[in-house]
């Protein structure tokens, strides 16, 4: 079977333990500062737009405190993958109504849909567990996001 990881796609550099925003825009905005982290993001405005795009069509944040916010974009090379944690929570109208603390960003080129759905379903499937999201906000580091999603996807 041909399973793409989550963890093929983040690196380290592109996980922040302490995000800044205090709204919806300025999360987006670190957000995509992430993506850029990876090296495969041509150009940091359009996939910014392309993201917010995306939360014009309604929210990503699903529920739970925890947004996906993801768009495809010409601007990306691969498919890239970013992770945020906001100890505050940001307001990011989610569809349950309460801050979000938990951001898994990605974006994907636009030929690549396939590998986009899967991996929108794999977080999605992974994040509805009350335990994993309690040890992603509690992680000290982003080698143990890493290791917390890599560990989470084997089983």
């Amino acid at each position: 079977m041909n399973l793409e990881r989550i963890t093929e796609f983040l690196k380290i550099e592109s996980v922040e333990l302490d995000m800044k925003a205090t709204n919806k825009t300025e999360a987006l905005l670190e957000l995509t500062k992430l993506l850029e982290k990876s090296g495969k993001i041509e150009d940091f405005e359009k996939t910014l737009e392309a993201l917010k795009d995306r939360e014009k069509l309604g929210s990503t944040g699903i529920g739970k405190g925890v947004a996906i916010p993801h768009a495809k974009t010409e601007s990306a090379e691969d498919l890239v993958i970013a992770f945020g944690v906001s100890k505050q929570g940001v307001n990011f109208n989610s569809v349950d109504e309460e801050k979000v603390n938990l951001f898994f960003v990605f974006a994907s080129p636009l030929k690549n849909s396939k590998t986009y759905l899967k991996i929108l379903a794999r977080i999605s499937r992974l994040i509805r567990n009350d335990d994993f999201r309690e040890k992603l906000l509690n992680a000290k580091s982003p080698e143990e996001i890493v290791e917390l999603i890599d560990f989470e996807e084997k089983n």
